[in-house]
């Protein structure tokens, strides 16, 4: 019932800004929260940034330098600064509430971010 599309990946030079974008599509009743993930090789996932109403929050690597906003149903990751240290796949996820009986996180497919020294 619901669909996340991310994009925006690519590569950039260190010092560079990149901005992700993710869309959610389908039915469902409330986007309760959406988040920002990043997974590079030999490491495990880690949360990048949250947006939940008006709140958001940073994983400690990436504060000062992301922002993370929504309009709508679309959610952006502007990445400013950006570090060869920032290259991973990046995927969105979220926190929806489809009916009065289920609520459930969906994942998108993820894009891939190159920062170069």
């Amino acid at each position: 019932q619901v669909q996340l599309v991310e994009s925006g990946g690519g590569l950039v030079q260190a010092g560079g800004s990149l901005r992700l974008s993710c869309t959610a599509s389908g039915s469902f009743f409330r986007i309760n929260a959406i988040s920002w993930y990043r997974q590079a090789p030999g490491k495990q996932r880690e949360l990048v940034a949250t947006i939940r109403g008006g709140s958001t929050n940073y994983g400690d690597s990436v504060k000062g330098r992301f922002t993370i906003s929504r309009d709508k149903n679309t959610v952006y990751l502007q990445m400013n600064s950006l570090k060869p240290e920032d290259t991973a796949v990046y995927s969105c996820n979220a926190d929806i509430t489809i009916n009065s009986r289920s609520t459930t996180m969906y994942w998108g497919q993820g894009t891939q971010v190159t920062v170069s020294s």
